[in-house]
C-alpha cells in the first residue's frame, strides 16, 4: 500500500507514542504482577493491558488469584494482539491474552496454538466513525474509498474490519486500513481526519463519545451485537498457549485456568464500579466515572465460566474465510484450536 508523507509522519508519531506507553505499561505490569515472587513463574503477554476486553488479566492479579494458586505471573503488554501473538510464537512468553481467532490463523502457518480458557463470547469491538464523516458513512457499505483505523495490520481489528466490508459488498482492496493503535493515538487520528473511522475498544470508545469525536457505527460489545454483525457468537479474548507447552505443563495450565475462571465468576457478581475500584488507578486516566462506564458497556462480552461458546469457533472460521486466503485454502481443525479440559476441571 502506498503511503503519503502525512501517513508516514502519523505512523512514526503513533509508534513513538505506543512505544512509550508500552514501556510504561510493561514496567508497571512487571512490578505489579509478580506478586509474592514465590511459586511457579509464568510470563503472559497481553495485547493491551489497559484495554477493557483484556481486563481479566490484570484483575486476576489484583484479586490475588494467581498467588492463591501458587503462581508467580508476570504480565507484559503489547499495543496489539498480533504483537502479543508474535511474542508467544517466539517463545518469549508462555501464554498470550488475545483474540482466539489468532489460533486459526496460526494453524494455517503450521503453528499449534490453543485457547485454554475463553473470556468472552463477543468481540467487545466497536466500529466508530468520526463526527465529520458520520454523514458519509452510515453502514459498512460506505467503507469504499475510506481510511479506517485498526490497531495494526494482521490484528483482530484488521480481521473484523475486513469482514464487515466484505459482508457488505466492499472489497478489502477498496478501502485503506491505517495502523493507529488504540487510546490517544487512535483518538488523535480520528480528530485530525487521518482516518474516517475505525475499530477500537473501551476505554477508547468511551473517550471518543465523551469528546464527541465520533459516533458508534457497529457495536459488538454484546452477544446480541455479535450476532447481528457477525452471524453468531464470536469468542474473542482468551488465554491461548502453544499446544506442546500445554501438554507438558498441565498442572501449571490448570492453575492458570482456575485463577481466570474465579475472576470471571467474580466479575459476573460485581458491578462495574466495584470492578473499576480493583483496577490500577491510572487506567482511569483521571476520569473514574468514564472508566467505570467503559467497563459497564463492555461487561456483556464476558463469559462467567471460561467455556468456549457453542458454535463460536465456527463463527470465527466463517468470518476469517470471508477474506483470509490462507484459511480459505486450508482445512482448519477447529478441535485443535481450543480445549475445554481445564475449564471443566476448574475449581
Amino acid at each position: 500500500m502506498r503511503k503519503s508523507a502525512r501517513y508516514s509522519t502519523l505512523a512514526a508519531a503513533g509508534l513513538l507514542a505506543l512505544s512509550s506507553l508500552t514501556a510504561c505499561a510493561n514496567d508497571a505490569a512487571s512490578t505489579a504482577s509478580t506478586g509474592s515472587g514465590k511459586g511457579t513463574k509464568v510470563k503472559i503477554m497481553v495485547g493491551g493491558l489497559d484495554k477493557v476486553i483484556y481486563m481479566p488479566a490484570m484483575l486476576t492479579q489484583r484479586l490475588g488469584y494467581f498467588d492463591a494458586e501458587g503462581l508467580n505471573v508476570e504480565l507484559l503488554t503489547e499495543p496489539a494482539g498480533v504483537q502479543a501473538e508474535t511474542a508467544l510464537v517466539a517463545g518469549q512468553v508462555q501464554g498470550t491474552v488475545g483474540f482466539y481467532d489468532h489460533t486459526l490463523d496460526l494453524q494455517t502457518k503450521g503453528k499449534a496454538v490453543e485457547s485454554v480458557v475463553q473470556f468472552s463470547h463477543a468481540p467487545g469491538e466497536v466500529e466508530v466513525v468520526s463526527t465529520k464523516a458520520a454523514g458519509d458513512i452510515t453502514s459498512p457499505k460506505d467503507f469504499k474509498g475510506k481510511k479506517l483505523g485498526i490497531t495494526s495490520l494482521g490484528s483482530s481489528t484488521d480481521f473484523l474490519t475486513k469482514y464487515l466490508a466484505v459482508k457488505n459488498g466492499v472489497k478489502v482492496s477498496d478501502f485503506s486500513p491505517v495502523a493507529v493503535g488504540a487510546g490517544a493515538t487512535f483518538i488523535s487520528a480520528l480528530q485530525q481526519g487521518s482516518i474516517d473511522g475505525g475499530m477500537t475498544t473501551d476505554p477508547t470508545v468511551a473517550t471518543i463519545l465523551d469528546k464527541r469525536a465520533g459516533k458508534v457505527l457497529v457495536d459488538m460489545r454484546t452477544p446480541e451485537g455479535s450476532q447481528k454483525a457477525l452471524g453468531g457468537p464470536y469468542p474473542s479474548s482468551s488465554l491461548y498457549m502453544q499446544t506442546d507447552w500445554v501438554n507438558s505443563h498441565k498442572d501449571t495450565v490448570q492453575k492458570l485456568v482456575n485463577a481466570f475462571v474465579k475472576t470471571l465468576k467474580w466479575m459476573s457478581t460485581h458491578s462495574a464500579a466495584e470492578i473499576a475500584a480493583k483496577m490500577p488507578a491510572d487506567y482511569a486516566q483521571g476520569d473514574k466515572a468514564l472508566y467505570t462506564q467503559s467497563i459497564k458497556s463492555t461487561l456483556p462480552m464476558f463469559t462467567d465460566d471460561g467455556v468456549m461458546p457453542e458454535n463460536g469457533p465456527e463463527t470465527v472460521e466463517k468470518v476469517l474465510k470471508a477474506f483470509n486466503t490462507n484459511i480459505q485454502n486450508a482445512d482448519v481443525d477447529l478441535s485443535k484450536t481450543y480445549t475445554t479440559e481445564f475449564v471443566k476441571a476448574a475449581k
